[in-house]
């Protein structure tokens, strides 16, 4: 499928705006209609799946390298002056990583499945 073709690029290429946007100075951050935490999650919903269709042999590195990332994500925001990590955010982004992952997980199942029975 043409979907899972772009998984890896998109996974990094989301991650990398994902880090930017944690480091760079708060007045460049992107106006949102939602709450902080809903955006914090969304964002890592993506990045999880992504990873997880991009990887889906090794899921479980993934899983583990992406939610202990997620709190070093967060602490980068030290080397911004305007910025200040919280366990709390760490938290929210590592619980919307997980939950990413378990999609990505589920989805590559499926796949599984339609290819051995198909």
């Amino acid at each position: 499928m043409i979907m899972f073709k772009f998984a890896r690029p998109l996974a990094w290429l989301l991650l990398a705006l994902i880090i930017f946007v944690t480091v760079s100075p708060i007045g460049l951050r992107p106006e949102t209609v939602t709450t902080v935490d809903t955006d914090r999650a969304s964002a890592y919903i993506l990045v999880g799946l992504a990873f997880a269709l991009a990887y889906p042999k090794q899921w479980k590195l993934v899983a583990v390298l992406l939610i202990a990332g997620t709190v070093a994500i967060e602490y980068l925001q030290y080397l911004s002056p305007t910025r200040h990590p919280r366990l709390h955010d760490a938290g929210i982004k590592a619980m919307g990583a997980a939950i990413g992952l378990l999609a990505g997980w589920v989805i590559n199942r499926w796949r599984e499945t339609l290819i051995i029975s198909g």
